[in-house]
């Protein structure tokens, strides 16, 4: 007699990152024993893996798992993760949660559970990381027109207000050989874009002895493989020779997302960045200098303990003046055992939101103007699977987000396009060319 297959559905939160290593953990499952389904549905098995960035991302997990085992009450729950990784007991503590597995355990989940029986109690397997952790190579297939390939993992750097080098350990990164041969696994699938992502990439090479900048010579070699994008990279590790590569090879996407966090170099200091404020604004000049219309994001934290009106000033007009096209704006909340946690003068929670507000806006301004910058601009879009209301969408080189009526042969197809104007839904609106 067959036996029926058991469903088991992957919930993903927080980074790209975790989208990669969903992914790998989710093809773990064998194919004759577990049927994958969307996690909106009802299955036997629910795997979690989740972020623990900022308080909101704790909580947004919780949320999450409870949904689960409300929708499906008699379902194996799984959590894995960063956040099972440093609060492993808040966590079990959740009736209905069965199984707890930290950052190195996720991996070998199908080890883990036997016999998809609930358990009396939840089981925990949450190593602490150390020096020697391994690593998991990861990349995501099948859940979006890109793919998302992990090149590095962990972290050496000690900003007073993050949790992520205790949550992933070290950094620590593969042979060049073996990222190229898993590119070359993802190129046989069709997918035509890979997004390079890791805890830290631009120090990618410190295990190993090479360079992130000697990476991305050997990845645009990889046949079928037609755009790399970068995920996010420090200031201080974005270097000349990186933008330089860029400049002459169009694989690379020009497309930069760099972590600012403050535009304050007395705030940077308190949060133990390893750049100042001039070291950002040179990379950025150099981008503009080198290429035509270069697509720049950052990551802005406001209300970090310290920051003072001015000090929050300093950071809005530092901004304003730079060309970047859009920003990411965080609400600075503690994490337990940080330093920032420790640090006095909090900032009001009323004066938080009145900051981000500021700053949202600013991204929404900026994000149009570099929009209107654009428009006749003769560039190339990669099309999305989905049928989105009548239309299909798509981005740009330089990260412009485009809608097209649906065509579903456009879906997945890379095509030349002129940029015509921004629609009604902020989008821009094009033109096939060719």
């Amino acid at each position: 007699m067959i036996s029926e297959k058991k469903k088991v559905a992957f919930h993903t939160l927080g980074c790209k990152l975790n989208f990669a290593e969903t992914s790998t953990i989710s093809r773990s499952f064998p194919e004759d024993k577990f049927e994958r389904v969307p996690s909106n549905s009802k299955a036997d098995i629910y795997v979690i893996n989740t972020c623990s960035v900022t308080d909101s991302a704790d909580k947004k997990c919780r949320q999450a798992i409870k949904k689960f085992i409300s929708l499906s009450p008699g379902a194996f729950i799984a959590v894995v993760g960063c956040y099972a990784q440093l609060n492993p007991q808040e966590i079990s503590s959740i009736p209905g949660v069965d199984l707890v597995l930290g950052s190195n355990e996720k991996f070998n989940i199908s080890d883990y559970i036997t016999g998809i029986k609930k358990n009396q109690k939840p089981v925990i397997h949450s190593c602490d990381l150390t020096s020697t952790d391994s690593f998991n190579p990861s990349y995501s297939l099948g859940d979006r027109t890109r793919s998302f390939l992990k090149i590095q993992d962990g972290c050496d750097y000690g900003c007073s207000y993050c949790t992520i080098p205790m949550a992933r350990g070290k950094s620590r990164n593969p042979e060049i050989s073996s990222i190229i041969r898993e590119a070359g696994q993802i190129a046989e699938t069709g997918v035509k874009e890979i997004v390079i992502t890791g805890v830290n990439i631009g120090d990618f090479g410190k295990s190993t002895g090479d360079s992130f900048t000697a990476l991305l010579r050997e990845l645009v070699k990889v046949p079928g493989i037609e755009r790399f994008r970068i995920s996010s990279i420090e200031p201080n590790l974005l270097t000349d020779e990186l933008i330089e590569l860029i400049e002459i090879n169009e694989k690379i996407l020009p497309h930069f997302h760099i972590p600012l966090q403050s535009g304050s170099d007395k705030i940077l200091g308190l949060m133990r960045r390893r750049y100042t404020r001039d070291i950002f604004a040179i990379r950025i000049k150099m981008i503009m200098d080198k290429l035509p219309f270069p697509g720049i994001g950052a990551d802005v934290i406001v209300g970090f303990p310290g920051e003072s009106d001015s000090d929050f000033e300093d950071t809005y007009s530092f901004l304003e003046e730079m060309p970047l096209s859009y920003l990411h704006v965080f609400t600075f909340s503690e994490r337990p055992d940080t330093v920032a946690e420790k640090l006095p003068v909090k900032v009001l929670f009323r004066d938080k939101e009145k900051r981000s507000k500021r700053l949202i806006a600013l991204s929404q301004k900026k994000n149009i103007i570099f929009n209107k910058l654009n428009i006749g601009q003769v560039t190339n879009v990669l099309f999305e699977k989905t049928n989105n209301e009548g239309l299909i969408t798509g981005f740009t080189s330089n990260y412009i987000r485009v809608e097209y009526p649906w065509e579903s042969k456009l879906a997945g197809q890379i095509r030349k396009v002129r940029l015509n104007n921004i629609s009604a839904s902020g989008k821009m609106s094009i033109e096939l060319i060719g």
